[in-house]
This record gives C-alpha cells, structure tokens and sequence, in this order.
C-alpha cells in the first residue's frame, strides 16, 4: 500500500469523492473496459426511497442534492466544493459515484485532510476525487457480472477500479490492490448511481 506513487499521494487518496467529479472529460463517454452494453444498465425508480445518513434518498433528485441531505457525507460535500465540482456533478452524466463516508476520512490524519481542502491543493484534491467516479450507469447488479467475468472500470481520472466478489459479497478493488466494502449500494439519482464507501479508494 506505500509503494512509491502511494507514499506521494496517500494524503491526497483521503478525499474521494465522491460526488464525482469530472473536469474537463467528456461526460457522455463510457469508460469502462471490456464491459458489454448491459453492464451499463438503466436505473429503476424502484429503489426511491433507499436512506443514507438518515435522509432519504430520491431519483428525482441529482447525486449532489441527494448527497446534501446525508449527514454521513458532509466531508465529501466539502471535498466536492473546495474542488469546484458541484456544478459538474449536478450535471447530466450519467456518473456512477463511489463516495466515501465521514468513517473513511476519520481513518486518515486530519492534518493531510485539512492540507488538501486549501486552495493551493485544488489539482491534487480535484485528481483524487474524480479517480471515484466512473462515466455511465453501474448498478450493483451489473457490477457483480464484471466481477465475474473479470472485467474492470477505468474511472474519470483514468486509474483501474476491479469490481469482485468476496464471499458472494461485492467488493472494489483498487489500484493498489486495497479491497473497499460498499455499505450502501445503488443510491440512485436523477443523473446517476452512488455506492457509498468506508474507504477512500487509492489510484
């Protein structure tokens, strides 16, 4: 885990996304590799209601509206702001958004948090954040089919994100090679779907 781009980086990996943030990529274009047209699958209302950080979460609603009302995702409402992504993120899309809870950011030193929220950071914060956000639709269903054919994203960032399975449960796996667990998965939005995380993912 603190090979030699980790040990660079690592502080800024702490900030992911979440919301998902796209800068200057283009929006309608599919990233994922090797994926067929059904892992890319269309939302269904039929998961309205889904609760995260004690609101309710609704597909009328885009992934940063949904993601204000959360109070489990306040650190990442920040990230998202201080990088200037919010009016990326409440764009069309669609993303699909792996999005940190406040748990994962505890784990790292606040010190290296409050470093990559400062202007002077912005470049950092804004590559770390978008390497959690994927171009196109992902439920956790269509997830589970990559995992078992071994395919992979590539997030807007460009980094590699594995989807698989560890005891029939679905899991990320980084570039590194660290495995993230999904507590809440297809949070569905009127511009996407959003896993939400307990770690950060590492490019």
């Amino acid at each position: 885990m603190n090979n030699g781009k980790g040990k660079s980086i690592i502080p800024a990996l702490i900030v992911g996304l979440i919301a998902g943030l796209i800068i200057g990529y283009p929006i309608g274009h599919s990233h994922a590799k090797s994926t067929t047209s059904s892992a890319s699958s269309t939302v269904s209302s039929s998961t309205d209601g889904v609760t995260v950080g004690g609101a309710k979460m609704v597909d009328s609603k885009n992934i940063v509206a949904n993601a204000l009302d959360a109070n489990n995702v306040t650190t990442l409402v920040k990230a998202v702001e201080a990088a200037g992504l919010v009016n990326t993120l409440e764009g069309p899309g669609p993303f699909t958004v792996f999005a940190p809870n406040n748990s994962a950011f505890a784990k790292l030193p606040s010190a290296t948090l409050s470093s990559l929220l400062q202007p002077a950071n912005k470049a950092e914060l804004v590559n770390i954040l978008t390497y959690h956000v994927v171009s196109g639709t992902y439920t956790s269903a269509a997830l589970s089919a990559m995992a078992e054919k071994g395919q992979t994203l590539t997030s807007v960032e460009g980094g590699v994100i594995t989807p698989v399975m560890v005891n029939n449960q679905l899991e990320l796996k980084d570039a590194e090679g660290n495995l993230v667990t999904i507590q809440t998965p297809d949070v569905i939005s009127s511009n996407g779907v959003t896993f939400v995380i307990n770690s950060v993912l590492m490019p």
